[in-house]
């Protein structure tokens, strides 16, 4: 079943039922379209509890599509990075440096901004190339989340600097605050070769409306990669981040009210490219860093999840059809939702259908 579009959000928003709001449906760094020829924006999804809501991932225009969806950075109540690629994370200088000017009534505390580490060493050299290539920023080449922000900040210096001393707005330092999800308690884990070693679900984030636990995935060789779940009272909510078929995210989604996977396209994606040395590298990678659509069926099935929808979607310009694989392998409600679709996560909702 594909949901429709979800234009018209205000009865939506204002419901006490939990719902996500998919803000991007798209994967990878390139401004995408759909299979009509319509944009398509990255990859970020809103969890919207109650009067609150919650933001993983801030792919390309995370923060306009927020605001098109009657988001109000005054509700928001954290952001959860899966990972350190740069379509997760690429609208996060807009999140920190206009977020602090929508904010700047904000009574509350500090916005949490969670997620990865440093991954502690660079990238193996992948088996097809014919050279070594030069490393960005080599005293530093793999920061993680703090790091991240840290450079933003002082890449955006003159900005800030700008408008804290002249037009006395608030310090992104003081609005933000940054945690990276620690590991020491997981047994096993290297970014090289054990990227998802099994554990159990760790809590990373509290409050009175919600609890967040999270799972490392297998999303080689960038690691570390996490998948979220999102437990209410009134329902639940899995977002796997980018990753391949992993037992350590049908632990985490187990009963899931609903399950938000990504997928992929291999066939399709590899007829886009003309070099052949990236070609093969590339294409490579996501063999074993992401999820066909059958897979991610398998994956919910196993789970146990009551809802599957796919995003993510790579390419997303494929034909919805394609993502309806996942109906061989899983019986379930399935959604290919669109840009700002809604869809509930209520536990007694009717799971299949966006909320309209």
């Amino acid at each position: 079943m594909v949901a429709g579009r979800g234009k018209d959000h205000d009865d939506v928003i204002m419901t006490s039922e939990p719902h996500i709001v998919t803000l991007g449906t798209a994967g990878g760094p390139r401004w995408w379209r759909d299979h009509s020829g319509a944009p398509r924006f990255g990859i970020a999804t809103a969890v919207v509890v109650g009067d609150r809501w919650y933001l993983v991932d801030c792919g390309n225009g995370a923060g306009h599509q927020a605001t098109a969806a009657g988001l109000s950075m005054l509700d928001l109540g954290g952001v959860f990075l899966t990972h350190m690629h740069s379509d997760h994370l690429v609208d996060l200088p807009s999140i920190l440096l206009f977020g602090a000017f929508e904010l700047k009534n904000r009574i509350d505390g500090a916005i949490p901004i969670l997620g990865p580490g440093d991954r502690g060493r660079l990238t193996p050299l992948s088996s097809q190339a014919t050279a070594v290539p030069r490393p960005v920023a080599p005293e530093r080449p793999t920061p993680g989340v703090g790091g991240l922000v840290k450079g933003l900040l002082a890449a955006y210096a003159t900005d800030v600097n700008d408008r804290m001393f002249d037009s006395l707005a608030r310090s992104p330092l003081d609005t933000f605050e940054v945690t990276e999800i620690g590991l020491d308690g997981v047994r096993g884990f290297d970014p090289d070769t054990a990227v998802a070693p099994a554990m159990d679900p760790l809590e990373v984030f509290r409050d009175d409306v919600v609890t967040v636990t999270a799972t490392l995935v297998s999303h080689h060789p960038m690691a570390p990669a996490f998948a979220y779940r999102f437990d209410t009272e009134h329902g639940s909510v899995t977002i796997s981040g980018d990753t391949a078929p992993c037992d350590n995210l049908v632990r985490l989604a187990r009963d899931t009210d609903l399950l938000l996977h990504e997928a992929i396209d291999l066939d399709i994606l590899a007829a886009q490219y003309s070099d052949t040395e990236m070609l093969n590298a590339t294409m490579d990678h996501h063999r074993r860093s992401h999820t066909t659509p059958a897979d991610a069926g398998r994956i919910a099935a196993r789970a146990g999840a009551r809802h599957l929808a796919l995003h993510h979607l790579v390419p997303s310009y494929a034909h919805p059809e394609v993502w309806r694989d996942a109906q061989t392998t899983y019986d379930g409600p399935l959604t290919i939702p669109d840009d700002l679709d809604v869809l509930s996560f209520a536990r007694r909702a009717a799971p299949a259908a966006a909320l309209r």
